[in-house]
């Protein structure tokens, strides 16, 4: 019976050892496993106890501080080149390196509202703001004189076009002498714009002596607008244009309207002036910035604002292009 006893205890002893030396085991790989982990968390960026590490995201890339203009700035080097990360009209983000030789914008934009009531600038001594449109014969036959009546003080009217398929013809808008007659005899300032899809300089001289050919007999107020752009949805025949040879090519069409005598200016959004553009190169000449979010997202200086593709005005049919011009308080009593 004592021998029992004894490879009883002797059994109890061993089980014993071996569930001690498994716990052992069990406390030392969960003591590892700890260790690896607050080794692994700060490597993506976070600490043990679940604090970001100091100047880097979880991803352990350099952390970045955005202002409420979506401008990037580097925690760990404030000279370094400051960033723009901002949406395009399809949805889409970039981020863009922002040209520090480039005139800046000074418009305050909690001075700006825009609601069912209409849109505002107050507040800010320096500008104020005046509402226009613009057009083209897709508008049709427009009635200028209920325009003029429901606030708008002027209009950029489409002068003519260059097909983006691989003809490229290039053709004057249907509507605009009946167009630019009826806004002035409403007393609407009027500039105007072509759609350009010009692939070089040739084709942008073709579009400069239409743009002058349809203005004979015609004053304008306010300048003439070399629109460029790119068809997202299709192709077209500037697909493989590069952004040097835009920028020739609005040098071009901008210097042969100053020669004319009259005001040229680009028509641009965030895209072209973040990747196409020499914005640099383009600084002698203003700009008619068209952007669909609640405020304008270039940090570079602009003259117009194209704010909404649907808008709704008494006198046009369907939906229609709306602006507003920054002006100088001193010019702000212009009409």
């Amino acid at each position: 019976m004592k021998r029992y006893i004894d490879i009883f205890i002797i059994f109890g002893v061993v089980l014993s050892c071996i569930f001690l030396t498994g716990c052992g085991k069990m406390r030392q790989e969960e003591t590892e496993i700890r260790e690896e982990k607050a080794d692994r968390t700060e490597i993506e960026g976070e600490k043990a106890d679940g604090t970001e590490i100091e100047g880097e995201n979880a991803d352990g890339t350099e952390r970045k501080e955005e202002d409420a203009d979506g401008i990037l700035s580097h925690e760990s080097d404030p000279a370094a080149p400051k960033m723009l990360r901002f949406v395009d009209a399809w949805g889409e983000w970039h981020e863009a390196e922002i040209d520090p030789a480039v005139r800046k914008h000074d418009y305050n934009w909690s001075c700006l509202t825009n609601t069912e009531a209409g849109i505002q600038y107050t507040g800010d001594e320096r500008y104020s703001i005046r509402k226009g449109i613009d057009v083209s014969e897709h508008q049709g036959d427009i009635d200028w004189g209920r325009v003029k009546a429901a606030g708008y003080d002027f209009a950029f009217l489409r002068i003519g076009y260059r097909g983006y398929g691989e003809q490229g013809t290039l053709c004057a808008d249907a509507k605009f002498q009946q167009n630019i007659v009826n806004a002035h005899n409403a007393g609407i300032e009027v500039g105007i714009y072509i759609f350009s899809q010009a692939v070089n300089e040739e084709e942008t001289l073709q579009e400069v002596e239409l743009v002058l050919g349809q203005l004979k007999g015609h004053d304008l107020e306010l300048p003439v607008v070399f629109d460029p752009e790119r068809i997202r949805d299709d192709t077209a025949r500037t697909d493989n244009v590069t952004g040097e040879q835009f920028t020739k090519n609005t040098i071009l069409f901008c210097e042969k309207m100053k020669e004319a005598g009259y005001q040229p200016m680009i028509y641009s959004n965030m895209v072209w002036e973040a990747f196409e553009y020499d914005m640099e190169a383009l600084a002698d000449y203003p700009i008619w910035y068209a952007d669909y979010e609640p405020v304008p997202q270039t940090p570079y200086y602009f003259s117009f604002w194209q704010y909404s593709e649907k808008g709704s005005v008494d006198g046009i049919e369907g939906n229609v292009d709306l602006n507003v011009q920054f002006l100088p308080q001193e010019s702000a009593d212009v009409n």
